[in-house]
Formats: C-alpha cells, structure tokens, sequence
C-alpha cells in the first residue's frame, strides 16, 4: 500500500475501542453475514499493498475478507454502530485499514481529506444489514415496534415520521410507486393523509398495521414491506447518494483497478448496470450523426456483462442474499 497509510495507527472515527468480550456481546447482534463474499473477492482481485476503498464497511464482514488478501483499506459507514461493531472485529488489522464515518457519496471528500489522490479499487455492498432491521429503535423493522426513524446516519434531519406525516398525497404516491414499486401506491397515500389528520404516525408497528389494513395480506411477505423500503430510501436520499457515489469513486480509481457494487433491487441495479454500461462504451453512435464520435465519459471496461448472483447453496443458507447482484468494472488506464 501507499506508504502515506501504511505508516499509520488504524483510524476510528467515534468511541473508545471495545474490549473482546463486548465484541463477542455484540455477535449475539450480528450484522448480515457478507453477500457474494467469494465472489467478490475474486473478481475485485485486490492486490497486495494497494488501497480498497470499502464504501459500506457495515460490520466488516467484506472489509475483513479484502485484509486478509493483503490489501490495506479505507473503510466508510455513515451508521456509527457500524464503525462500532467493525472496529471490534478489525482490531487485529491495525495501520492496515482506516475507519471513517462517511456516506460513500462523500468518498472525494475524505479522501481529500486523508491526502489520498487515488484507489486500487472500491466496493460497495448496498444492503441494509441484520442488525439495523433487527433493532426496533432505529426504525426499519416490520416486526418490532420503535420510532418512524429510518436514519442510516442519526445526524440526517429527515426522519420516516416526517416524511408520513408532513408530505403530501402526491409526494407520497410518488415515493410509494418510484422507491417501492408499490402498486397500491395512491390508496395507501390517500388513506395515509386521511388517518394522519386525527392521529399522527410515531410508531412503525403503527404504520405497518394501518398499510396492512389498507391493502390486505397475501401471502408470507408483509404488505407494508414495499412501503418500508421506499421510506427508508427517501429518508437517506439512497438512489441520490449511489448515482453521486459511481462518479467520486470512479473518478479516483487507479487504472487496471476495479469497482466491485452489490445491489438488492431492481432500481439500485438499474441504474448501477447503466453507469458501467455508458461509461464502458469508447464511441457513441446517433442516426443523425454521420459517423460514431468518442465518449467523453469513457472510463471503464465491463467485467461482468451479467450480474453475478448467489448460488442455491448461500440463497437457502442467508434468505437475505437471494435478491443481490453484483456487477464489477474496471478503470481503464
């Protein structure tokens, strides 16, 4: 690695280290095990010494994977219970990785920061983890009350119970149908304004019994799940934060160098596949033109034409992978 980290004590960002047996407290709490871990490994191929920027370092299962191949890391989250758990487990990595509390769209900035022009290569892993669906206050979960938060990064003003009960009727039906890809979109809004207007919506079982009632149950998946997702994706500005997020990070990729993105739906994935497709095409080509003419966004090489996806083994061993898709690019030189 670039002797500007290798030189230096790990980093922390928040909170005093833990000890190991608050460590081993911790994974009776655990983050989602690592998605497409092997996969990923082998085609972000990080090279020894070289510096991987982990953009969603959640509890440090990739981070963890990425050190033992010999890379040194810059590891980012904007949940510092994140940074808590990773830094627990990464103890044993000392002046090899750097934990930061950052959004990856922020990744420029810190780098700035650090005095760190360039990368040997980046990883984002887009899922929310076990833990933060798992713990009721922090406001994800369908199935344990706790307050309408859904703030990956507490600093955010902009909480789920903001956005239920101040947008109105159209904001809604747009987020429920663009983020959730919610059918019933429009009814669950309008029936939402109405019920609001006597009792305000504080809680998520609240919310998710009120979004039950409205569209019925059908089937094991909770109706209110599409509804969740788009709440938590406007609260963070999600799709916002991956479209900025492709352009810092592969404007400071090394050349020969790789960008490894695992999503979980269809529109992280969307727009993931066409950030690598339109910048993996050297000419571009209209009718009305004459001629092709170079791309000026031309800066990468696709390594996977197709999504690499679980195989049947990891699906029924962690449910949570069966959606995940990753795509891997390389910086050209």
């Amino acid at each position: 690695m670039d002797a500007l980290l290798s030189e230096r004590p790990i980093w922390f960002s928040t909170g005093p280290l833990m000890n190991m047996e608050e460590a081993q407290d911790m994974e009776d709490f655990s983050y989602h095990r690592p998605v497409l871990a092997t996969e990923t490994l082998e085609l972000l191929d990080p090279r020894a010494g070289s510096l991987i920027l982990d953009g969603t370092c959640g509890g440090g299962g990739h981070t963890e994977a990425i050190l033992q191949a010999g890379a040194d890391v810059l590891a980012l989250d904007q949940d510092p219970d994140a940074l808590e758990f990773a830094r627990a487990r990464l103890t044993n990595f000392a002046g090899h990785v750097t934990l930061e509390r950052a959004n990856f769209r922020e990744a420029g900035a810190v780098l700035d920061r650090l005095g760190m022009a360039q990368i040997g290569g980046a990883l984002l892993d887009l899922g929310v983890s076990s833990r933060q669906l798992e713990n009721a206050d922090r406001g994800f979960s369908l199935m344990r009350n706790g307050p309408l938060d859904m703030r990956m990064d507490p600093r955010r003003e902009l909480t789920a119970a903001e956005v239920i009960n101040s947008y109105t009727e159209d904001e809604l039906t747009r987020i429920f149908r663009e983020y959730g890809e919610e059918p019933a979109a429009r009814r669950v809004a309008s029936q939402i304004v109405k019920s609001r207007k006597e009792t305000p919506f504080h809680e998520t079982l609240t919310l998710a019994k009120a979004i039950e009632k409205i569209v019925g149950r059908h089937g094991r998946r909770h109706p209110a799940t599409q509804i969740f997702q788009a709440l938590r994706m406007e609260v963070n500005d999600e799709l916002g934060a991956l479209e900025q997020g492709l352009r810092e990070i592969t404007a400071r990729l090394k050349p020969d160098s790789r960008f490894a993105v695992i999503t979980f739906h269809s529109l992280e994935d969307r727009i993931v596949k066409n950030f690598f497709r339109d910048r993996s095409r050297e000419f571009l080509d209209r009718p009305e033109w004459p001629e092709p003419r170079p791309n000026p966004d031309y800066q990468l090489e696709l390594i996977t034409h197709k999504p690499v996806e679980p195989d049947a083994l990891e699906q029924r061993t962690n449910p949570r992978a069966r959606s995940a898709k990753l795509r891997v690019a390389e910086r050209i030189g």
